[in-house]
């Protein structure tokens, strides 16, 4: 309990009030300062998350403060009595307080002595369980072999005197041969069951695995390597080289498509200091099984043993591009979530560029895309060229696009015969509009097809569309409509798309209508749209016709 003037609250309570008065200012602060400049919103913005915090500091504080004098280490102990010690009852009246410790200490010491001594009789009961366990074993494991020698004792053999004759009836014995024993071997001592080889204990994987399956991801990245003792990790520095590896994702039995389950973390804004954090469990979220990096041999063995196994998406690559504000092990579990929706049991790849992974760091990563593209071109042509993939399909998210549609550019040229990039799929590609309609009239005829999923509600586009100078992006959908070009299967997923931040921009993979026609298309390439979701609507425009999600009503 917390000491208030005039009254008591618990701590939960009081945590609770606190909490919801701060949301409360943050979100209309938030607001109020959203027309300042870049500088004084920050330093504002700041501010107030040390004011929303300092609360619940002071909170914890107290608490501390509080366990520290009913342990008896501030002064205050010795001069009041804390709140928790009983009232003194009447066998304890007329006591001074050195004799009530000194009774409370003994009786202390006598309960812990009855805790052990119970603890050594439990102890004792089990080794005497145990020693008339491995006798009843001992005994059973005689009867048993008793049992068989009498058995074969009692086979008639042709070339031993059976048990019924005596020696000097047996065949091929002396008439005057005598003797008390039938010349056979005394039987070898029953093993003991120490030197019974145990059975061998279950695997823990079998038992694991019950709860939730692994997901390979083959990822490549450019980003420089973190220090970490325990584990690989990516940080969203440039590390200017192409870093190849594995890693293996468990997906829990209980996962909720298309969601990718992880803990809850609690993070101040911008100074991503972590309040409070989940503990993982595999049969609850997606977690880093193994992460690893590899050589380009080890890479493309790895990749060529699954492609082999492959059944529904027979020889199959499947590429995926991440887009602004991811980190390394995000892009790497939304990989392993889009192939374990869409059950791609084909190569899944991942490409991870140096993303800043924050709000706050737009330009570094429009700037980070780009730098990034000889080393997704190296990535790509390895895949196309040297995994064995007779087909490769293209996923590119946001700012993903970017570098990706640069890369496709140069190697149209440049593919090997008997391979072809299957499907480019475009999903809300955070890219110029004119320069995404340039690009897509070039690359055509490299891929059997281009798709553009574009969303009028998609609030990070709405965004960068002020950050570029009011020009839509290419993954928009303004007044006059989306990007339409022959060849490119444009679809209007804004009735569709629902992000479980708000925000609407990962609809592609947020929302299991997208992700089935996601699979339609890379494992049948049917088209137009419509064929493959009757439901979606044909609108027809002076440059070709778009498709689009009916409203739901």
């Amino acid at each position: 309990m917390l000491e208030w003037p005039g009254s008591e609250l618990p701590v939960a309570i009081v945590t609770a009030l606190l909490a919801a008065v701060g949301v409360l200012l943050y979100v209309f602060a938030w607001r109020a300062v959203r027309d300042l400049p870049l500088l004084a919103r920050f330093v504002l913005r700041a501010v107030l998350a040390v004011v929303v915090l300092l609360p619940f500091v002071l909170l914890i504080q107290l608490k501390v403060d509080r366990q520290s004098e009913m342990s008896g280490g501030t002064p205050r102990q010795q001069s009041e009595r804390p709140a928790d010690r009983p009232a003194p009852d009447i066998a304890t009246r007329g006591k001074t307080g050195e004799e009530i410790d000194a009774e409370r200490a003994a009786r202390e010491l006598a309960e812990r002595q009855a805790a052990e001594r119970a603890s050594e009789l439990q102890a004792e009961a089990e080794r005497k369980a145990a020693e008339a366990r491995r006798a009843e074993e001992t005994a059973a494991a005689e009867r048993t072999q008793q049992a068989q020698r009498e058995s074969d004792d009692g086979k008639a053999r042709p070339s031993e005197p059976s048990l019924s004759q005596s020696p000097s009836d047996a065949p091929g014995t002396g008439a005057g041969r005598s003797g008390g024993t039938r010349g056979l071997a005394p039987p070898p001592p029953a093993p003991s069951p120490q030197a019974l080889p145990p059975p061998p204990p279950k695997p823990a994987e079998a038992v694991k695995e019950q709860d939730w399956d692994v997901v390979p991801v083959y990822f490549g990245t450019d980003r420089a390597e973190q220090a970490d003792p325990k584990r690989l990790q990516f940080s969203w520095e440039r590390g200017r080289k192409l870093t190849l590896g594995r890693a293996l994702v468990t997906v829990p039995r209980a996962h909720q498509v298309p969601q990718v389950e992880r803990p809850w973390v609690v993070k101040i804004p911008y100074f991503q200091v972590k309040i409070y954090e989940q503990a993982e469990d595999p049969k609850k979220h997606f977690t880093m099984q193994e992460l690893r990096a590899l050589t380009k041999e080890e890479m493309l063995a790895a990749v060529r043993e699954r492609l082999q196994a492959s059944v529904r998406f027979k020889d199959h690559a499947l590429i995926f591009v991440h887009g602004y504000n991811t980190g390394f092990d995000n892009a790497v579990y939304r990989t392993a979530q889009i192939a374990y929706d869409l059950k791609f049991d084909g190569a899944p790849f991942l490409y991870s560029w140096p993303s800043g992974g924050a709000v706050a760091s737009y330009t570094y990563d429009r700037e980070s895309a780009g730098q990034s593209e000889p080393h997704l071109r190296q990535f790509l042509e390895m895949v196309v060229k040297e995994s064995g993939a007779k087909s490769v399909s293209v996923i590119a998210h946001s700012m993903g696009n970017q570098p990706l549609l640069q890369v496709l550019k140069e190697l149209k040229l440049q593919a090997p015969p008997g391979v072809e990039i299957n499907q480019v799929i475009s999903a809300a590609p955070d890219v110029d509009r004119d320069n995404f309609e340039n690009i897509a009239r070039t690359i055509q005829g490299f891929a059997k097809g281009i798709t553009l999923y574009a969303a009028s509600n998609d609030r990070a586009l709405i965004v960068s569309r002020r950050f570029h100078g009011g020009v839509p992006r290419a993954g928009d959908v303004p007044e006059q409509g989306p990007v339409v070009l022959p060849g490119v299967d444009t679809i209007d997923v804004s009735a569709a798309s629902m992000d479980g931040l708000g925000i609407n921009h990962s609809g592609y993979a947020e929302n299991n209508t997208l992700l089935n026609d996601i699979a339609l298309l890379i494992q049948t390439g049917e088209r137009p749209p419509d064929k493959r979701i009757p439901i979606l609507e044909r609108v027809p425009t002076q440059n070709g016709a778009y498709w689009r999600y009916p409203a739901i009503k």
